[in-house]
């Protein structure tokens, strides 16, 4: 008990405290989506992974209706493989994969740079649980319906693996 407790204490906020704008430069709240499980992806239009952004549609449109939602971040961090606009990615995203879940502005996700969204998702200290810091395009975050991150799934794992449609089913997370 006293581990999860100082785990819990050591947590700064939850996803839900935390604010970015979105592919349109309007600031969203990430808490409008307190209720809902939310994976977080940070996506590249030229990447080998990019199209997984056709299985993040599917599971989007599968399970939107049952308090689910993706929330992408474009990034380029990773070989430059993310280097247009916003609009540019967002034509992109619209026109190849018809993308319809929410998609941020471009942002970084490590270094100095990183985004607070970001520093809270994959460092210990920040979020109490577990370091995570993100390899390449499409690491995807889990964070449940009040705000807590409860997992995460390295880039070549598809969105659509069985570990995560039983979560959101379920509401179980199988390390």
């Amino acid at each position: 008990m006293g581990l999860f407790v100082s785990a819990t204490l050591a947590a700064k906020g939850n996803f839900h405290s935390f604010k970015a704008k979105d592919i349109d430069g309007k600031e969203v709240s990430m808490s409008q989506f307190a209720g809902k499980k939310v994976m977080v992806v940070n996506v590249a239009s030229k990447c080998g992974l990019t199209p997984q952004y056709k299985k993040l549609q599917a599971l989007y449109e599968k399970y939107k209706d049952q308090n689910f939602v993706i929330v992408a971040f474009p990034a380029n961090n990773f070989l430059s493989q993310e280097p247009g606009t916003d609009k540019e990615i967002q034509e992109f995203c619209s026109r190849e994969f018809r993308v319809t879940f929410p998609m941020m502005s471009k942002i970084s996700v490590k270094g100095d740079t990183m985004h607070p969204i970001y520093r809270w998702l994959t460092s210990k200290k920040e979020n109490g649980l577990f370091d995570a810091g993100v390899k390449w395009n499409f690491q995807k975050f889990l964070i449940d319906e009040k705000g807590k991150l409860i997992g995460y799934l390295y880039p070549t794992t598809s969105p659509d693996s069985e570990k995560v449609t039983k979560w959101i089913e379920t509401g179980v997370w199988e390390e």
